[in-house]
């Protein structure tokens, strides 16, 4: 069994990841920037059937030169795989706040695997498989050095942009230190499968509490128009798989479901499961991006102008995942199934905040039942 370091341990991939890996017999240090949370992040761990003695927590920040890592105590732990999963998210982040984060943390994490002579497994996001968005934002794959970033932040919104310019410099730098590498660009997450567990982090999630909440009065774009989607189990246990028998060096992987379905039969699906009205009109994404130009309109629709370009009408080709996972004797979830579960864990997650809000009100307290199982620092959005 390996040593292997995790950032964004105590996000929603990571959480399920560390349970996988730990039940398989690995050995995890987690690098956290409140190493604090690993008692919580054990207890998580071994509800969720995993080991929880083999994970250690390692005091560091990705916002910080060096990753704040104490080195030497790291190197004689021989880590031989680094998996990197943390990123910090927020429409509108700060361009400084992104780059220092996103960027340079990635960078580090590349250089400390150089320094271990370990490998490295990074997670990306599916628009890095759209050549077509890429080409709109004037991004040659082939010569991704040569791209305007100035331009690009100011075009993608500074988190999509963070995340395409820490990709291309980190996998640059992975082949000019031989690092090995692998990366794999994930769909927007779904609940897991069978429970349906959703963090609010997610964008699923913000999704279902706008229709619960009916502040979702039309359908973006077309008939066409869809959101890929992908299971967090199934993509934990890809990840998972990859620490055991990596891809070939320097190759990558889109993980997304490709019967995932147009947003508007993906809404109408939710509703009916939360009992809700589903919007039936459909918005033009023109007019919607030049509504949401306006002052105040974001949050008066409840929608960030950044979050339209993950809304696509080309479709991607699946083939190499199918055939990992054929290979790998991973099966596919059901997806209308885990996403009926997802709309049913968020309802009972709303219930039971509204429960513990009115416990607290009484008591003097409140708690927010997910706080302890995701760290707005360390967290992944898949959406990039």
């Amino acid at each position: 069994m390996a040593n292997l370091l995790i950032s964004g341990a105590s996000g929603f991939i990571g959480s399920w990841l560390t349970a996988t890996l730990s039940r398989q017999g690995h050995s995890l240090y987690l690098l956290l920037r409140q190493p604090g949370q690993l008692p919580a992040l054990r207890a998580q761990c071994q509800a969720r059937g995993g080991n929880p003695a083999h994970l250690h927590a390692l005091a560091g920040d990705l916002q910080h030169p060096g990753l704040g890592l104490d080195e030497p105590p790291l190197l004689a732990r021989g880590i031989s795989q680094i998996i990197h999963l943390g990123a910090q998210f927020a429409w509108g982040l700060p361009r400084e706040q992104a780059e220092r984060c996103n960027v340079a943390g990635s960078l580090a994490l590349t250089q400390l695997a150089s320094r271990l002579q370990a490998r490295l497994l990074l997670v990306g996001g599916f628009m890095l498989g759209n050549p077509a968005h890429l080409a709109e934002l004037g991004i040659d794959p082939q010569h991704p050095a040569h791209s305007d970033w100035d331009r690009l932040y100011r075009r993608a919104g500074t988190y999509e942009a963070s995340k395409l310019q820490a990709h291309y410099q980190s996998c640059a730098l992975a082949r000019q230190l031989q690092v090995p590498y692998n990366v794999v660009h994930p769909g927007t997450l779904c609940g897991h499968s069978q429970s349906g567990h959703l963090n609010p982090s997610q964008p699923l999630y913000e999704l279902l509490d706008n229709l619960a909440q009916g502040r979702l009065h039309g359908i973006p774009g077309s008939p066409a128009h869809w959101l890929p989607l992908i299971s967090v189990d199934l993509l934990v246990a890809l990840l998972a798989s990859l620490v055991e028998r990596p891809l070939a060096n320097g190759s990558e992987l889109l993980a997304l479901d490709p019967h995932s379905p147009s947003l508007g039969e993906l809404l109408a699906l939710l509703a009916e499961e939360l009992d809700v009205a589903a919007p039936s009109r459909y918005v033009p994404m023109g007019l919607l991006a030049a509504l949401l130009r306006l002052p105040g309109a974001e949050r008066l629709l409840h929608s960030r102008r950044e979050s339209l370009a993950f809304i696509r009408r080309e479709r991607y080709d699946c083939t190499p995942l199918q055939a990992e996972l054929q290979a790998r004797q991973l099966v596919w979830p059901d997806l209308r199934q885990t996403l009926r579960a997802s709309a049913r864990h968020y309802r009972d997650s709303r219930s039971q905040a509204a429960q513990c809000s009115d416990t607290g009100s009484r008591h003097g307290r409140m708690r927010d039942p997910d706080a302890a199982t995701d760290s707005p620092h360390e967290r992944f959005d898949p959406t990039a």
